[in-house]
């Protein structure tokens, strides 16, 4: 299966190629406009060797993280989808991070810190050992004294950006070439637009529109 991964949920946007497990081209864009999304895609599958039509499946990041990048990425596939037909994969970008962590040998109890906004914190706990790893305490919100508090007590601390409130912790970015790995494990396809960004701050607001559909790419 040719996948073509999305990772969108932080400033360092990535777009990957791979294929039956095994990564065959990526590219990062800091702070990409929704505008760049399609070249991005166009460098990665040109750098691949690939036509769009060989693609079998877009997976997506769906964070937690930065909703209108999610939300650009989630668009993105709808687009592709409606024009060819293409599965579509969701996966958390919380995962990918505790892949990487696995990748980079951070071996022990792993605090993965996603800024929330509003002086919380996505958190979740991993367990990181040679073998893989396991989920210790699943994503939640959590207050930036709570997040403090916790953090001390595990081995490392990883997060897009983290450093800015934790200086000993380790900066990690979600990567699409990760997302792209995991999705070829995974077979719980769905309809792009049924994709939704991970969210757990209950709304207060009146849910928008649908995103705009990116043309037909």
């Amino acid at each position: 299966m040719k996948i073509l991964a999305l990772e969108f949920s932080s400033d360092r946007r990535s777009v990957a190629v791979v294929a039956n497990g095994q990564l065959w081209a990526q590219a990062h864009e800091a702070r990409a406009r929704e505008s760049h999304a399609l070249a991005l895609v166009d460098e990665v599958l040109r750098a691949a060797g690939r036509e769009r039509e060989e693609i079998n499946c877009l997976a997506v990041g769906l964070g937690p993280g930065s909703y209108t990048g999610i939300r650009a990425a989630i668009a993105l596939a709808q687009g592709w989808q409606l024009a060819r037909g293409t599965e579509a994969i969701g996966v958390s970008s919380v995962e990918c991070l505790a892949d990487q962590a696995h990748a980079e040998k951070m071996f022990g109890r792993v605090s993965i810190v996603i800024d929330a906004q509003r002086n919380e914190f996505y958190l979740a706990r991993y367990e990181i050992a040679a073998a893989g790893w396991r989920e210790l305490e699943p994503l939640r919100l959590a207050s930036m004294d709570e997040t403090r508090a916790i953090v001390k007590t595990d081995g490392f601390v990883i997060g897009p950006e983290v450093t800015r409130w934790f200086p000993a912790a380790h900066v990690l970015f979600p990567d699409a070439s990760v997302l792209g790995q995991l999705a070829a494990t995974r077979t719980s396809f769905l309809p792009a637009d049924k994709l939704e960004p991970i969210y757990l701050r209950e709304t207060d607001f009146v849910k928008a529109a649908p995103p705009r559909i990116l043309p037909a790419v």
